[in-house]
């Protein structure tokens, strides 16, 4: 063998094995970047789409911290209209304990003005929605005093209960004259429905 086949079988050798190991080292690369490189790629992803999530809550609760103190200026606002709509309902559990306290308060308004009450007749209660009507109709003896008879019907309308008058039939013998005034009117209240004692109750449990 000469020297010139000599050296160039030796260097075709060196160029495989340059080639094997620039193969390997190529494999190699290729392996850190999917086992290291990728997995820390896709776990930044991961993190950044946690934490523009995290933001988004972080964000909600300081709206929602914002808004608390309006809110609950809201919720104790409707809770006093609440208690102050309770104050006016007429006391009792049954239609006809409320229609007692009824008329208890108009014989007071009435005793108060000088209006004499020649009878009392409970009318049937009606429901409206979570609430129940009772009227009770009255009928009046004359009345001299037509100022007195004006008061009195304010006063019924403007007292602590919720109170109305809902009928009103009076006769006036002379119109000229206004002195001698008699007839019937119905006043009517409001009381807590069946609905509303149960929730109450449910309340005190």
């Amino acid at each position: 063998m000469n020297l010139k086949r000599f050296f160039s079988l030796k260097r075709e050798k060196e160029g495989q094995r340059k080639l094997f190991w620039g193969a390997i080292g190529v494999i190699l690369i290729l392996l850190i970047l999917y086992i290291g490189v990728l997995p820390l790629v896709e776990a930044g992803k991961r993190m950044e789409e946690e934490i523009l999530m995290k933001r988004k809550i972080i964000q909600k609760y300081a709206q929602f911290l914002q808004n608390r103190k309006a809110v609950e200026e809201d919720l104790q606002r409707a809770r006093g209209q609440y208690e102050e709509i309770q104050k006016r309902l007429l006391p009792g559990e049954t239609p006809q304990l409320g229609a007692a306290a009824l008329q208890e308060i108009v014989k007071k308004l009435a005793d108060k003005n000088g209006i004499n009450i020649r009878s009392f007749k409970i009318v049937e209660p009606k429901e409206v929605g979570p609430y129940r009507r009772v009227s009770v109709q009255i009928e009046i003896n004359p009345v001299n005093h037509m100022l007195s008879l004006g008061q009195f019907f304010f006063d019924i309308e403007h007292q602590e209960k919720m109170l109305m008058i809902s009928e009103m039939n009076l006769l006036v013998f002379n119109i000229r004259m206004p002195n001698n005034i008699q007839g019937n009117l119905v006043v009517s209240g409001v009381m807590a429905g069946v609905k509303e004692k149960e929730k109450g109750k449910e309340g005190k449990v």
